[in-house]
This record gives structure tokens, C-alpha cells and sequence, in this order.
């Protein structure tokens, strides 16, 4: 009975999962919803970060990811209960990372479509990166 009420809530967290597709502005940044960016420390530096966006890499330099690592550093970081947002260079790689963790995890994450380029575009606030 306990493995099937178990069974149950995760299927409908899964349900209650999704993942939000935005072009970040100025009124999304005003929400004050936590921005995780999962890009390299070496993205980081040479571009810099979009401001109060959390640092938390996701792939390495290359392709190589830590799910575990990362699943632990993002915990501590943010409240996974609440939405928050990924943004990487250009999107590509926050596409895969909220499906997984809105589908798999059931988190309520917020995809920025077009990442870091389209900030930057935008000029939105963007801050140096200090580790």
C-alpha cells in the first residue's frame, strides 16, 4: 500500500510538471523567479552573467555532465519546489535540461529561449562572473 501511495504522488507531481518556453524582458526579471546558469565557468567569464543568475554548471567543456552533482548543487541553491528559470548560451542545452528535470523530477521549470545571445541582444543587466 505505501509503495503504491508512493507511486501515486510521483505521477502526479509528474502531471503537475512542466517546463515554460520564454524570451526573457524585463518584466520576467522583475518576477524575481531564481535563474540557474548551467554553462561552463569558462562561458561565464567571457561573457559574464545575467544578474542574481546562480552559476551551476550542467555539461563540461566536453558534453560530459554529473546529474547527481548537479541535481545536489541546485538543491542547495534553490528551492526545486518553486519555479525557476535555465538559461545557457543560445537555449539549446536548457531545452534538454528543464524537460528533464520538469518530466523525470517534476520540477516547474522556465525555459529562456534564445539564452545568453538574446540577453546580451536585449541588453538586459549582465554582471562579471567572480567565483
Amino acid at each position: 500500500m505505501k509503495k503504491l501511495l508512493i507511486l501515486l504522488a510521483f505521477i502526479a507531481t509528474s502531471l503537475l510538471a512542466e517546463v515554460t518556453n520564454i524570451y526573457p524582458d524585463t518584466a520576467f526579471l522583475s518576477k524575481k523567479i531564481p535563474i540557474v546558469d548551467i554553462r561552463t565557468e569558462g562561458e561565464w567569464k567571457e561573457t559574464g552573467l545575467l544578474k542574481g543568475a546562480i552559476p551551476i554548471t550542467f555539461f563540461d567543456e566536453r558534453g560530459s555532465y554529473n546529474i547527481p552533482l548537479f541535481l545536489k548543487e541546485l538543491s542547495e541553491k534553490v528551492d526545486v519546489k518553486k519555479p525557476f528559470a535555465l538559461v545557457c548560451r543560445s537555449g539549446s542545452r536548457t531545452k534538454m535540461v528543464s524537460a528533464f528535470l520538469s518530466q523525470k523530477l517534476g520540477y516547474t521549470v522556465y525555459n529562456l529561449n534564445g539564452g545568453m545571445l538574446y540577453i546580451m541582444g536585449k541588453n538586459l543587466p549582465i554582471v562579471t562572473y567572480k567565483k
